[in-house]
């Protein structure tokens, strides 16, 4: 290769030795065994000195070389660092020079590898070959670390001044070499990036637990400490007419005392982090910018032997707060990445200190929620559960599955027809389960206009919309630590399901409005008479999003699917009606029972409790009187085919009635009045079911 005898900037790239690879004549191992483990070295992830450590001996063994140096390019100093291992694996130096003053920053600036044929005799570069020259070396050969970066160069060295080296290996091994740091670099990078946002996730964590300013400044240096390394802090406020800064906070706290200690006041037009405040950006102030300063508080600085000084804006919106202000004793000690970092912990510190401003008002707007709150729950909790009523066999096993799934916080989905006590079964899980003593909220998914629905589930701010007043808690937050259920879930809209999804997905979400993000640990029961696949097929509902809600089914039975409990269920309404009404019901008569039980219920339980209510409205004594002919003619209307025995029975309860009322057709306590029909229509009755006076007056 080309030897260093021209100036440096006059240097061509040659080809590396073609007069066949010279192999180390003592070498134990094949080449390609070195090779391997030169690769698995440098894929190894370690650190970059230990690797260096190691890498060394076997470069030696695999190029028959008596000296290895590894060039790094530092770009903070602008210098080339070398590390120089001989052959018995000592490291020799750790040596600085500048760019221009090496062979390794030659070949690094050049791109290109070269050789000195004769360190002994080599004019240039007398600083960096100084060391080799005392390790004897006399051919030094120098290849540079690159990928689309550029990070140093590699150097080997001979006693011999007839060294020759294997081009291709020599090579082969910066381009690894030059990978691995690239990795490594890449790693730092990303390490630094994580730690940034880590310590900005703690900084937020411990803005967002306290108002008290005086508290939070301290646990924020101590994140900011962790990532730039500074030697003093201040937070400078300005006061009310923008004139001067306060100190608030300073760190280390055993600096308060001097002339920049908390409490000190500085004019605006003295002070050097004005120009942050100005220009609304992070400023970087090295000694010479300082110097331009005679204000009191830069004399000091300078007694203190500062080097750096980084001032970052505190902005809301279009109005500065102060400054944040770190300073060191180092030059050059603030990097743009730190500047970043700094502008973004601004960020959260000028929130907080709005927060605390804003506290007063915050208060008072708490109060209002608080009571609103308490006005949901009341309202909520104002209709207590009744018992499920029934022993079919097709109750029991949904309350037995509702008892295994009451205790773990899985997702519920309570299907069955309209009326069948599917909001009945969401609050006995509720109640089974280890959140009994919290909310159990619930919403009507289709009784609340689609406009209205995002902000009844998750709530607003104030100002997010026409007519939001003040902030109003969702559903899902009144939920916290407790069981939301969601009636009707299949009629919510289709815009609105993705961002359901993200809570079921992650408990979190945002009010209308707002930017903080709000978690709810809440287990969600949903309810719905639709056939969600059916939508899903049609495209009407989200497929991800039922996929959520179908952790555990449940189908409740329709009341025709369990005749058996229609007695038990009757008494019950016989009985919840009496005590609301004011009644007091003591006979159910078995026709009426019998008349129920054959009817088909299309709105299950709901209508039969509406029939037995209107019964007990109907009835003037103790007996319950039952309108059945309504059974009749509704089955008449709607096309049902009238069981042989419902005739049958219905003709015994008037014959029942007319003899109570002694064959007394009109009248307040007529036979008429108790069947809650019409005289002419009971009449039509009579003659249509064949009743003659002497089936009831014998």
């Amino acid at each position: 290769m080309q030897a260093f005898a021209r100036d440096p900037d006059d240097l061509h790239p040659e080809e590396m030795p073609g007069r066949g690879q010279k192999h180390p004549s003592g070498s134990k191992r094949p080449d390609a065994e070195i090779l391997l483990a030169i690769a698995d070295l440098v894929a190894s992830g370690g650190a970059l000195p230990a690797m260096f450590e190691e890498l060394a001996p076997l470069l030696r063994e695999l190029i028959n070389c008596n000296v290895v140096t590894f060039d790094l390019y530092d770009s903070a100093q602008d210098i080339i660092v070398t590390h120089c291992w001989k052959k018995d694996s000592q490291l020799v130096s750790w040596t600085t020079a500048a760019v221009d003053k090496s062979p390794a920053g030659w070949a690094w600036r050049h791109q290109e590898s070269a050789t000195i044929p004769d360190v002994q005799q080599e004019s240039r570069f007398a600083g960096s070959l100084g060391e080799l020259r005392t390790l004897g070396i006399r051919s030094y050969t120098i290849v540079p670390i690159s990928t689309k970066r550029h990070y140093g160069a590699l150097g080997v060295g001979e006693e011999s001044q007839e060294g020759e080296f294997t081009g291709s290996y020599l090579e082969r091994v910066a381009r690894w070499l030059a990978l691995a740091v690239e990795n490594r670099q890449l790693q730092g990078e990303w390490q630094e990036q994580h730690d940034r946002l880590q310590s900005l996730v703690a900084i937020s964590r411990e803005l967002s637990s306290t108002l008290d300013l005086e508290q939070l400044i301290p646990l924020v240096f101590a994140n900011m400490r962790q990532i730039t390394n500074y030697d003093y802090a201040r937070l400078m406020l300005l006061n009310a007419d923008g004139r001067k800064l306060e100190v608030r906070a300073v760190d280390p706290p055993q600096s308060a005392g001097s002339e920049l200690g908390k409490g000190r006041q500085i004019p605006l037009a003295d002070a050097i982090c004005s120009r942050a405040i100005e220009t609304r950006k992070v400023t970087f102030h090295d000694r010479a910018q300082m110097d331009k300063f005679t204000a009191p508080t830069i004399n000091e600085m300078r007694a203190e032997g500062m080097q750096s000084l980084c001032c970052v804006p505190l902005l809301m919106g279009r109005r500065a707060l102060g400054t944040l202000n770190l300073v060191a004793v180092r030059e050059k000690a603030f990097s743009q990445q730190d500047g970043e970092y700094l502008q973004q912990v601004a960020t959260q510190i000028t929130a907080a200190i709005h927060n605390a401003s804003e506290y007063r008002a915050v208060a008072q707007a708490k109060d209002r929620l608080v009571q609103e709150k308490k006005y949901l729950e009341g309202e909520i909790r104002g209709e207590s559960p009744d018992d499920i009523v029934g022993k079919s066999a097709a109750l029991k096993r949904v309350l037995d599955q509702a008892k295994i799934v009451a205790n773990t916080d899985a997702t519920v989905l309570i299907t069955g027809e309209t009326g069948t006590g599917k909001e009945r079964v969401a609050r006995a899980i509720h109640l089974m389960s280890s959140r009994r003593d919290q909310n159990f909220i619930k919403l009507n998914c289709a009784a609340i206009p689609t406009g209205l629905l995002e902000s009844e589930l998750f709530g607003h701010e104030k100002g997010a919309f026409t007519g939001a007043i003040s902030q109003k808690l969702g559903r899902l937050e009144l939920a916290d630590k407790g069981t939301l259920l969601l009636d009707e879930i299949g009629e919510i809209p289709l815009e609105l399901q993705p961002k359901l999804l993200r809570v079921l997905q992650d408990h979190e979400f945002e009010r209308l409005g707002g930017v903080r993000t709000i978690h709810s640990d809440m287990r969600l029961i949903a309810a719905t008479n639709r056939d969600l696949i059916q939508a899903v097929e049609q495209k009407e509902f989200r497929q991800d999003l039922f996929y959520r809600l179908n952790v555990f089914p449940l189908h409740m039975p329709a009341l025709r699917d369990r005749r058996e409990d229609i007695p038990l269920l009757i008494r019950h309404f016989v009985k919840k009606c009496g005590e609301r009404l004011n009644k007091r019901i003591d006979f159910i008569p078995d026709e009426a029972v019998a008349a129920m039980m054959n009817w088909k219920w299309p709105g299950n339980i709901r209508e039969l409790e509406n029939f037995v209510e209107r019964s007990v409205i109907l009835s003037e004594n103790d007996v319950l009187c039952a309108p059945l002919a309504e059974l009749r003619d509704e089955a008449v209307r709607r096309g049902f085919s009238p069981e042989v025995t419902l005739r049958d029975r219905e003709r015994d309860h008037i014959i029942e009635i007319l003899r109570q009322t002694r064959g007394m057709l009109s009248g307040a306590k007529g036979a008429a009045v108790r069947l809650g029909l019409k005289r002419t229509t009971l009449q039509y009755k009579m003659q249509k079911l064949g009743i003659s006076r002497r089936d009831y007056l014998d």
